[in-house]
């Protein structure tokens, strides 16, 4: 079959339909439908996607099975991983909202995403956040030598380190996600993007809530820090490589090392959009300064 019907036959939307078909059920035929179509127009990964994708009846078996092999070594054994992960997403309807919202997330926002399937399979920031969110399931139910473990595995193989306490929403896009660090009482909203080399990390020794706390819809750009038990405020954009030490409100932007809020602490300019999804990261320029290299 020539290459261009391929296309046509397995073409599918990137937004979901009416409500009235199920969520979970729609995404899950998307994904088939493009590992179908990527199966026969690059027969090398035929196999692959049969074992990963096709031979599976639904998304939680799939993404079970990918994690596995992902994550798995001598001493973790697949076997083990598939049934932890499949009886987690199995049991537990906000873990598969999650995995739907998120997938959602990635193709939406990442220009670079071309399918779900896409990200499913290669978007290390996603499959970090999946696994970290049975990670804090198990950490929920005082299996924490278990939920360490799977911390562990994912900082080795995804360069991703999320302590399985930290608490994290949906909709949530780890753009490139490499040398991303949230800390043990970090709680991260709905809808948040965050890139490379993000830290929201902790001060000092001394234990307790020490973490940040990141509202709805943020946009946090590539290599910015954020440490301590601050606040910041929903739908507001850290600029890339900025150092935040302080609370920042809602809906505005903070850039600097140490940042600063644009405008000024007193009136600081706020924008309308939702940073998180609109992944604008430049529109504060201007309003910065009048010399842009």
């Amino acid at each position: 079959m020539p290459a261009g019907n391929q296309l046509r036959q397995y073409s599918v939307p990137t937004f979901p339909p009416p409500e009235s078909e199920g969520e979970e059920s729609w995404l899950w035929n998307q994904i088939k439908a493009e590992a179908r179509r990527d199966a026969e127009s690059e027969p090398a990964l035929a196999s692959y996607l049969y074992s990963t994708v096709l031979s599976h009846p639904s998304l939680a078996r799939s993404l079970s099975f990918h994690l596995a092999n992902k994550l798995c070594s001598s001493t973790l054994l697949s076997t083990l991983l598939y049934d932890l992960f499949l009886h987690s997403f199995s049991s537990s309807p906000t873990l598969r909202s999650a995995v739907f919202a998120d997938l959602l997330a990635a193709r939406h926002r990442d220009p670079a995403c071309v399918s779900f399937s896409h990200c499913l399979l290669n978007y290390k920031g996603f499959l970090a956040v999946q696994t970290h969110r049975v990670a804090h399931l198990l950490w929920a139910q005082d299996r924490r030598p278990l939920a360490l473990a799977l911390h562990s595995r994912v900082a080795d193989v995804f360069s991703v380190d999320i302590h399985p306490a930290a608490r994290i929403g949906k909709g949530i896009l780890l753009d490139h996600a490499t040398g991303v660090v949230v800390g043990e009482t970090a709680v991260v909203g709905n809808n948040v993007s965050m890139l490379h080399h993000v830290t929201l990390g902790g001060t000092g020794k001394i234990g307790g809530d020490r973490h940040p706390k990141i509202g709805d819809g943020v946009l946090i750009g590539a290599g910015a820090t954020i440490l301590g038990n601050v606040i910041i405020g929903e739908g507001a954009k850290i600029g890339a490589g900025s150092l935040v030490l302080i609370d920042v409100p809602p809906r505005t932007t903070a850039v600097g090392n140490p940042a600063r809020l644009i405008g000024g602490r007193e009136k600081p300019a706020r924008h309308e959009d939702v940073p998180g999804e609109s992944m604008d990261h430049t529109s504060f320029i201007t309003e910065w300064s009048n010399y842009i290299i």
